[in-house]
């Protein structure tokens, strides 16, 4: 393959390069317009995201202070640029030489009838695509901002309150939070938000905490069974004591699940276990440390009749310390921790040097990395001692 010298007319384009056989050569020319083009990069693809790219599904995402994501509807991906040691040629179709300016008269049939391809410029390399786990501590602190409350309903109005910051609608939210709309929609839902005259928000504890002391109020004044609770029911009756209805019916799916009831019909609600009973046990902690006998007993006194107030039920969500021979609770839940790995162990290791398997994993086992294992993510984060062969395992920080 030689290189000629610019032409000054038109350029054979890449048909020239597609249609050389095996064992011909061809020669090449510096296109009139060559130069070093920042506007022209290549990317290379996996061959399954072609539909997507095709198919105009993709978006970039990131703020002008970040590196941009490449997003599909489902997954997100980090762009790495890898550059290449041997000289990579970009030539242009035909059509956009003619398109670029060159001359509509001239043909491959210059330069002694030798097919010669025009060459725009040369390429440093080309970006690679890597997935990479959705960057959602962000849409966390966005929500975090301005959470709804009991004021906003008691004032009847939110007119004034949307004028203010700390409000994002869902294309807010796109622009502002690298992840694919998929992944963006397991967030909010991990976060409990709800959409409130187009604006996504988080609910304000104390706020919560009201509806679900009157949920429960209710029940038992109402004989509504915890297990089976109507929706028709339910919403009219916390509706007359101030509560909207698309709120109390976000927080029934947020602390229950619906259940099937022909008998009864309508929407039926079940209360599940676990949340509930991890909500009261925040309720208690906030802000403070108490004797674990002390926490026990007021935690029982909160969980409604007929759950089980199992200290297994939160893992994730508390800590224990040893003080002489007392015992100390507080809180310290894994949904309040990074979601990047290596910030998620330097915070954990912070709060105790070292952790036994049992304790650590509730912490850690939500961490998703794509083409690491959560093995592979204890072996680049920690350091694993045992003292003896029938020991539990202890991790510190590498």
């Amino acid at each position: 393959m030689e290189i000629e010298k610019s032409l000054p007319y038109g350029e054979g384009g890449a048909e020239a390069i597609l249609n050389v056989q095996s064992n011909t050569s061809i020669s090449i020319a510096y296109h009139q317009l060559f130069g070093p083009h920042d506007d022209l990069m290549l990317l290379e693809l996996d061959e399954k995201l072609l539909p997507d790219i095709l198919n105009q599904r993709v978006t970039l995402r990131g703020q002008p202070d970040e590196d941009a994501v490449f997003c599909t509807q489902s997954k997100t991906y980090a762009i790495k640029f890898v550059g290449t040691s041997n000289s990579v040629f970009l030539i242009p179709p035909s059509n956009l030489s003619i398109a670029l300016g060159a001359s509509p008269n001239s043909s491959e049939k210059d330069h002694d009838n030798a097919v010669v391809a025009s060459v725009i410029k040369v390429v440093p390399g080309s970006m690679e695509l890597v997935e990479v786990a959705p960057r959602l501590d962000k849409l966390k602190l966005l929500l975090s901002e301005n959470p709804y409350s009991f004021d906003e309903v008691s004032q009847m109005n939110t007119e004034l309150t949307h004028k203010n910051k700390g409000l994002y609608s869902w294309s807010d939210l796109v622009e502002k939070v690298q992840a694919s709309d998929e992944e963006l929609c397991t967030g909010l839902r991990a976060l409990a938000a709800v959409e409130i005259d187009g604006y996504w928000r988080s609910l304000d504890e104390n706020f919560v905490d009201e509806i679900l002391n009157m949920l429960l109020h209710n029940a038992v004044l109402n004989d509504w069974p915890l297990s089976a609770l109507n929706e028709d029911e339910v919403l009219p009756v916390l509706e007359a004591d101030g509560f909207p209805r698309e709120i109390v019916r976000h927080c029934l799916g947020v602390y229950g699940s619906k259940v099937v009831d022909e008998t009864r019909g309508g929407c039926t609600w079940r209360l599940e276990e676990r949340p509930v009973c991890v909500h009261f046990a925040r309720v208690i902690l906030r802000g403070k440390k108490m004797k674990l006998e002390r926490f026990m007993e007021e935690w029982r006194k909160k969980v409604p009749e007929g759950m089980n107030g199992s200290f297994d039920v939160l893992e994730g969500e508390v800590l224990t310390e040893k003080i002489g021979i007392e015992t100390r609770i507080y809180a310290f839940s894994v949904s309040s921790l990074p979601s990047v790995p290596a910030e998620r162990f330097s915070k954990l290791f912070q709060e105790k040097p070292k952790w036994e398997w049992k304790e650590l994993q509730p912490f850690v086992r939500d961490l998703k990395v794509p083409g690491l294992s959560s093995e592979g993510l204890l072996l680049k984060y920690t350091r694993r001692s045992q003292p003896s062969a029938d020991a539990e395992p202890i991790f510190s920080a590498r």
